[in-house]
Order: structure tokens, then sequence, then C-alpha cells
């Protein structure tokens, strides 16, 4: 079972769903291009007036699915095509989709759940929702585009915290760094993301689109690009013991034993 991200239509409501049971819908390589697509369709859709993306039971994404990893990581070039293409591909989707994204974030959301929460433009949490990014327990960076992504929605302190620390931060304090919209008690997320897009539907869909248009030309206007020299070279590490050991130790449910 490699996961699904499902899509069902509610009237004008585009309701899309990470799913992979048993690993807390970690994002597969067949789930990240799965989302592109979603969204691809979801963009192409006159009738959409607003998407809620959610994870399947009581989480929404507990970040990339690791046992897939000794597959393709630890070749430059392959682990390249994940990032640029795979992931990069599902992300890009959700930010070039004109029709409002509200999140509804419940249990883990760490890594590809926090990337994929950074490209939704309202983001409404549990109160034990957790967020985080710990992949230098695994042994290796966020990729360009992804960092630069999450830098701009969680800010460059909560970024570094994340990235440098491993820190897992907590719906509250992701409130109040804003990151978030709302957060409300365990299980009134799911209405009050609901409620959410009702009021967007109830709004004029082509000036929702507009503005979103508009966001996304300004946001572009502020980012410096990201020098191709840089993507060329970040993608080295693939070979690396560290690589190696933080993936397998993860795999093998041990503590990575990291050269000092």
């Amino acid at each position: 079972m490699t996961g699904q991200v499902q899509l069902r239509h509610e009237g004008s409501l585009a309701v899309v769903t990470l799913s992979h049971p048993g690993k807390l819908n970690a994002m597969s390589r067949a789930m990240w291009r799965a989302l592109r697509t979603v969204f691809e369709g979801i963009q192409a859709s006159a009738d959409v007036r607003c998407v809620l993306i959610r994870g399947d039971a009581g989480h929404f994404c507990a970040g990339g699915d690791i046992a897939e990893y000794t597959g393709f990581r630890f070749s430059e070039g392959s682990l390249r095509d994940f990032h640029e293409n795979d992931v990069w591909g599902g992300l890009q989707a959700m930010l070039d989709c004109d029709v409002p994204v509200v999140a509804l974030l419940e249990g883990n959301c760490m890594g590809a759940g926090l990337e994929i929460a950074s490209c939704c433009d309202i983001r409404i949490a549990a109160q034990s929702a957790r967020f985080g990014a710990p992949i230098a327990k695994l042994g290796f960076p966020m990729a360009p585009r992804e960092a630069a992504l999450v830098l701009r929605t969680v800010g460059a302190l909560t970024a570094r915290e994340m990235l440098l620390q491993a820190a897992v931060l907590d719906a509250p304090a992701m409130l109040q760094r804003g990151f978030l919209n709302q957060v409300v008690q365990d299980g009134q997320a799911a209405a009050a993301a609901l409620a959410a897009t009702q009021r967007i539907g109830q709004l004029a869909p082509q000036a929702a689109r507009l503005n979103k248009q508009t966001f996304r030309v300004l946001a572009l206007a502020q980012t410096t690009p990201i020098a191709p020299d840089l993507i060329a070279s970040c993608y080295r590490y693939a070979d690396s013991a560290e690589h190696r050991e933080g993936v397998s130790a993860f795999i093998e449910k041990r503590s990575p034993q990291f050269p000092r």
C-alpha cells in the first residue's frame, strides 16, 4: 500500500484527503504525483469554489514515507528527481491553484506535511496538533525550494529552530508565531475548517481567484530566485555516510550514530 490522495466533491467544495494507513499519512512518491494531478484538476475546474485538505484518521501528515527512501535517496540523480519533480511538482500545483485552500491540521504535521500546509491559504489546527521538520535526525537537509517555502510561511526563526534543532512545536506556539489562523479544541477542528470553507464558498469565486493570482505575483516580486548552481549542487550529499546512517537508523528503529 503506497497511500492515496483522495478527492471527493461536496457541491462546490473539493475535499482532498491524504491517506496512508499505518503511516500517519506519510507521503509516498505515488502520493506526491497524485497530489499534483488532483490540484491540476481542481485548477482546471470552474465549479470548485474552495478546497479543504486534511489527513485521514486524526493526523494530517507525518512526513515522507521513509521506508521508500533506500530505493532512491542514495543516488544524486534520483534524489534530485524526487525533490525537483515529485515533491516540488505536487507543491507547485498547490501554489498555482487559484481556488482558496483551507487546511485542517490534526495530529502530526511534520516535514512533508508542514510543506503541504505551507501551500494553503487558511490553516486551522486542533489544540494537540504538532508541527516540525526534524529531518536532521535522518541525516539530510531540506531541499532548497522546499526550504524557501517553509521559510516564507513559518518565519526564519521558526524554520531555523525546526531544521537546526529538530524542534517540534505545538499548535498554540504556531498560532502565536503567525503560521496558523485558528486553533480550536480537539474534536472541533473539522467543524471550524468546514465553516471556513462555507464562508469562502458564499463569496464571489472570480474575486477569490483574482486575489490569489495577485498574491502570487506579489510574492514572486518579493522572492529572490534560487540560483541554478545551488539546485545543481545541493543533492551531492546523497551517498554520504550521514544520510545513509540517518535513514537506516529510522528504518531499524534505533538512534542514529553520527560521527562527532
